[in-house]
């Protein structure tokens, strides 16, 4: 591998703009290649942030030679595919969330990595965050006593957005479950594992795209409720309460840069201000992963995505939440 890590971008759209931003921020780093079924759409993002390929077909850039690794930004249900092929031409592969529409696909996907020895990750970026580290940390270790209760919402107003958008149109795996309420459930996750039981419940377009979810996830001496919704704003605070003690991610909590310790009756605010929108600290994790010649991150491994996306696939099953492309 040369001095600099090779990206490539795959779907040169919002969030991959984003994300360049912070590979910029990363000194081993440089964005050599972007791919785009439109050829000009790909050459314009090269042009913008100084990549050297342009390449007006996915396979083209996988077959290229000219990356070390690709961040996949495109819609939902082409992650599996682009991964797959990535994986295939021995390139690390950084797959933006869900890795997978189900859990079928994330193994397929997990598969892959394993059988061309090539590095994979879920660009569960959260995992990442400084902030979320040192609450996990503080909650492993005890601070805030036995864990008994989580909330964790996200939501903002999307009805506005057209039909045809990835979030209301069901063909591009559309909902708030899938884009958003990843995160609430990642948190839970993150914290208290696998639930014994889910129950859940959702609101829907007219059509067929689910606009809103509420979770209750039940463990053996716990619970979280979990809101995930594309109708109307929420605070987008995260609440960690234990028998001992309360930790508050700070809004918006996926992004935190801070959060606050309340503990026999004093309140101590951290402030932990983000590198970059915070997309910095998932590349960082890449880089020492190729560094060190893995295939998976141990701080968000295959397995985690694999479990992660058992999670959605039951809360979808509850709800009734399926897409036109599955059979």
């Amino acid at each position: 591998m040369e001095t600099k890590i090779r990206w490539g971008v795959v779907g040169p759209g919002k969030i991959a703009r984003k994300f360049i931003e912070d590979l910029q921020l990363v000194e081993d780093a440089e964005v050599t290649s972007v791919a785009s079924r439109s050829l000009e759409r790909a050459q314009e993002f090269a042009k913008e942030y100084g990549a050297k390929n342009a390449f007006g077909s996915y396979d083209e850039l996988f077959e290229s030679g000219t990356v070390d690794v690709v961040y996949i930004a495109t819609p939902h249900n082409f992650h599996k595919d682009l991964s797959v092929k990535a994986l295939e031409n021995g390139i690390g592969v950084l797959c933006e969330k869900p890795m997978g529409i189900n859990r079928a696909e994330v193994m397929e996907q997990v598969n892959a990595s394993k059988k061309h020895n090539a590095f994979l990750m879920e660009a569960m970026w959260s995992r990442f965050n400084p902030s979320i580290q040192k609450v996990k940390q503080l909650v492993d270790d005890g601070v805030v006593g036995d864990l008994k209760y989580i909330h964790a919402d996200f939501a903002f107003y999307a009805l506005d957005k057209g039909l045809d958008s990835r979030l209301l149109n069901p063909d591009l795996a559309s909902g708030s479950i899938l884009d958003i309420g990843i995160y609430p459930i990642f948190l839970s996750y993150l914290l208290l594992g696998m639930p014994d039981e889910i129950m859940a419940t959702s609101k829907f377009h007219k059509n067929g795209t689910e606009l809103q979810t509420s979770m209750i996830f039940d463990y053996k001496d716990a619970q979280s409720v979990l809101y995930s919704g594309l109708t109307s704003h929420s605070k987008m605070e995260a609440e960690i309460s234990g028998t001992a003690g309360e930790l508050f991610l700070n809004p918006r909590w996926h992004e935190a840069d801070g959060y606050i310790l309340v503990k026999d009756d004093e309140s101590n605010e951290v402030s932990l201000p983000l590198t970059g929108i915070g997309y910095y600290y998932e590349i960082l994790e890449v880089h020492k992963c190729l560094k060190e010649n893995k295939i998976q991150s141990d701080l968000w491994s295959h397995q985690n995505s694999l479990d992660l996306s058992e999670l959605l696939d039951t809360v979808r099953k509850k709800c009734g939440v399926s897409f036109p492309f599955e059979t």
